[in-house]
């Protein structure tokens, strides 16, 4: 039974704090409900959420953003003068001998599902191979497999998953034997949630028994990593540096020597890759320096002004995109975590299913709060950004047709295939507007890069026009 005693602090708590709503079909649960419904509103820290209320949910403008900010330097694609040459190659040997070494873990945030996809699972279970047919899942792993069999190491795999697909990925991992990479390399760990609110601040019970709660963002990695074991995980195994990306992009460059030994060189506890915007409206984060710290401005939040600001040769001032790729220290984050450590959250409006005040269950606009990761860019000592070309190593798939989509991811994919051929000296089929005439892929087993193909060149087929080739 529910000691008398724990109900009435509960309650007391509750009233103070203009939640009591969360016990309002008490008298209706089990004795099994009431426990699990008691343990939900205990783990809830009442100060943070009267903070959360006051500066984010009512108080939208409290957090303006600053117009004071600088373009941040970064290193471009490729060197560009022969001192930067000689440095790129240092780095290059330098990120070779970490993997080699087994200092570097790749680490994918993939709590998301596949709605916006059309596809009822785990968005890493899509099936984005445009020959192949195989998962985003299956192609990462298919990289990590061949990084760790070019540079004899095994590389381990880090998997962030949110409530909403946790079970079922593991399910997914399970079936298809990890990929090849044996279930002791792949770490499946879950983020971390937040109760959702309307906008008054109250927060919203998924159904008579339940809080209503989402996934706290891809900032929650950084606490999920340490509460999981995670961290402790790559201690064990010599891991000094995490590979971060997102699920969706199928065109990650998990293991580059280049941007790994770039961030080791220069003693950065946490780097970025970025790429030169399409335009100043293009939905990706931008990089800029504040207090000499390189941050990350949203594009829903950057000025117009700002935004459209440009150099005198028409370039814009603030054309660094990021695109969700960093190396991290794992040093980095168990420093963060020996603190009260917690990332800036930011509110973002939803179509949230929650019950009203009579018990049914009802969908309407509420207030979602999440981290970034890229909130933690100013938190680190030092911080570097690495310029990379888009159809090299940036193909998000975010929708299901249209802009960063399915249809786009794949169509990259086939270009990036057939530009890695030409560049070896094999002829590519064209149509009149000079676009690719065939369907190509490029198993990571095959070629993890250019240079890999001179090495296969005769394994490669003429290439006819229409034909359909996967090197594998």
């Amino acid at each position: 039974m529910i000691a008398q005693k724990n109900l009435e602090r509960t309650k007391k708590t509750l009233q103070k704090h203009g939640q009591d709503h969360l016990l309002a079909f008490w008298d209706q649960f089990t004795e099994a409900q009431k426990l699990n419904l008691l343990e939900q509103i205990e783990s809830l820290d009442f100060p943070d959420v009267e903070r959360w209320i006051t500066d984010i949910i009512k108080n939208p403008d409290s957090a303006a953003i600053r117009t004071d900010f600088l373009p941040p330097l970064s290193y471009p694609p490729g060197p560009e003068n022969p001192e930067q040459q000689q440095k790129y190659a240092k780095a290059v040997k330098l990120g070779k001998e970490l993997i080699s070494d087994g200092k570097v873990a790749a680490f994918v945030v993939a709590g998301g599902q596949g709605t916006r996809l059309g596809f009822d699972g785990p968005k890493g279970d899509f099936p984005i191979g445009p020959v192949s047919n195989r998962t985003l899942f299956h192609i990462f792993a298919d990289s990590i497999k061949a990084v760790g069999e070019k540079y004899h190491v095994i590389c381990p795999w880090y998997v962030m998953t949110s409530p909403l697909n946790h079970d079922r990925t593991i399910e997914v991992f399970q079936s298809n034997n990890f990929y090849g990479l044996g279930p002791e390399n792949v770490f499946i760990f879950q983020q971390g949630t937040l109760p959702n609110f309307d906008f008054g601040g109250k927060i919203l019970l998924a159904d008579k028994a339940h809080i209503a709660c989402s996934p706290d963002g891809h900032g929650g990695s950084l606490k999920a990593l340490y509460r999981s074991g995670a961290l402790e995980d790559m201690e064990n195994r010599g891991v000094e540096f995490l590979s971060y990306f997102q699920v969706d992009n199928a065109l990650i460059n998990i293991f580059d020597p280049l941007f790994i030994g770039l961030h080791a060189l220069d003693g950065a506890e946490m780097s970025s890759k970025a790429l030169t915007k399409s335009g100043p409206k293009e939905k990706v984060g931008n990089f800029c320096l504040i207090d000499g710290k390189i941050n990350v401005i949203e594009y829903s939040d950057l000025p117009d002004e700002m935004g459209e600001r440009r150099n005198p040769d028409g370039s814009l001032v603030f054309h660094l995109g990021s695109i969700a790729i960093h190396i991290i220290n794992r040093t980095f984050v168990e420093r963060l975590n020996d603190k009260n450590f917690g990332l800036p959250l930011h509110k973002a409006v939803k179509s949230i299913p929650h019950i009203d005040e009579t018990g049914i269950i009802v969908e309407s606009d509420g207030i979602k709060l999440e981290s970034f990761v890229f909130d933690a860019l100013p938190l680190a000592s030092k911080s570097i950004i690495l310029e990379t070309l888009r159809h090299e190593e940036f193909a998000p798939a975010k929708n299901a047709t249209g802009v960063d989509s399915v249809e786009t991811a794949k169509q990259m994919i086939v270009d990036r295939a057939a530009g890695w051929l030409e560049s070896v000296g094999v002829t590519i089929p064209q149509k009149p507007d000079g676009s690719v005439d065939c369907l190509l892929e490029i198993a990571p087993g095959f070629a993890l890069d250019r240079e890999g193909l001179k090495e296969k060149l005769d394994q490669i087929p003429t290439i006819a026009p229409g034909a359909t080739v996967y090197l594998s």
